[in-house]
């Protein structure tokens, strides 16, 4: 158990005599505090106690997907079975736009095989929408929804095998063009950039662009009305009508003007190989803003 304070609650609060033991590690989140703290402790704790099944809980401020990176590294193989990585939201505070729509949120839950949604005794018709909205949008990520009802769950309900998701984050298609054939691409944070990662029989391929650059709206719209073989288009653009928002999905194509974004941003979802190039390439020709085309 992570705590993010140097003190620590819980573990004086949880029973140490019901056959299971908490660990607790301060100070700080897990997956970026430091690996060395984490690796002792699981290393101790796996050789002290022999445990059956391991839960490891990092804060709530917690990024998943760079813990799961760790755990998974060679030197953990011959000591942990990985199994799926689950996400616990509260059902009842599903209707609160500014906490559901945080990045760290979504981040959260793109990182999941399986979501616990729990106080779903407590869940209003708003949160249970909001629910049916999100297992759409995140259908190609999550394998699993369970509501808890006063936080029972069958054990059974979560053992199921972790299954990775392939992510690389690389410069711009037209970027990567300026690299040797048998160079490695680099990998980057910096905006552009684009990326593209496979899980459950999905492919989700974006681009995350400076808030600085506009794009021409009608042009835009056209290029993601001319897609084919999709099964979701989900955007935030800098556009010459204000901020848009685009939400696409095969019965619907939906936009509307929208909050100012960190990034203009784009996710595409198929099961099928594209030309991402393409898709690219008519993307940055929707560009309006003439002055920044050359940087």
């Amino acid at each position: 158990m992570n705590e993010f304070g140097q003190i620590g609650v819980d573990q004086q609060l949880l029973p140490q005599d019901s056959g299971y033991e908490v660990k607790e590690l301060l100070g700080g989140c897990l997956c970026c505090a430091g690996q060395l703290p984490m690796q002792i402790a699981l290393s101790r704790l796996i050789y002290d106690k022999q445990p059956d099944r391991l839960f490891i809980e990092p804060t709530g401020l917690g990024h998943p997907a760079q813990l799961l990176a760790q755990l998974t590294e060679p030197q953990w193989q011959a000591q942990i079975d990985m199994r799926a990585l689950v996400t616990v939201i509260d059902g009842s505070r599903l209707h609160d736009s500014e906490w559901v729509n945080q990045e760290l949120y979504q981040d959260q839950l793109k990182a999941a095989q399986i979501v616990v949604v729990s106080h779903a005794d407590s869940m209003s018709a708003s949160d249970h929408e909001v629910l049916n909205q999100f297992k759409n949008d995140y259908f190609a990520y999550i394998q699993t929804w369970v509501l808890a009802e006063q936080g029972n769950l069958d054990i059974q309900q979560l053992d199921l095998s972790h299954q990775g998701v392939e992510r690389k984050v690389v410069p711009l298609i037209q970027v990567q063009k300026q690299f040797n054939p048998d160079e490695v691409l680099p990998v980057v944070k910096q905006l552009p950039y684009h990326y593209v990662e496979t899980s459950n029989g999905y492919t989700v391929a974006g681009w995350k662009f400076s808030k600085r650059w506009q794009f021409d709206f009608y042009d835009l719209l056209d290029v993601l009305c001319e897609q084919k073989d999709w099964l979701r288009i989900k955007g935030i653009f800098n556009t010459n009508q204000g901020w848009m928002t685009f939400n696409f999905n095969p019965e619907n194509l939906n936009y509307k003007s929208g909050e100012e974004s960190l990034d203009n941003r784009i996710e595409l979802i198929s099961q099928h190989n594209r030309d991402w190039e393409s898709l690219e390439t008519a993307l940055l020709n929707c560009r309006i803003d003439q002055a920044e085309k050359t940087q």
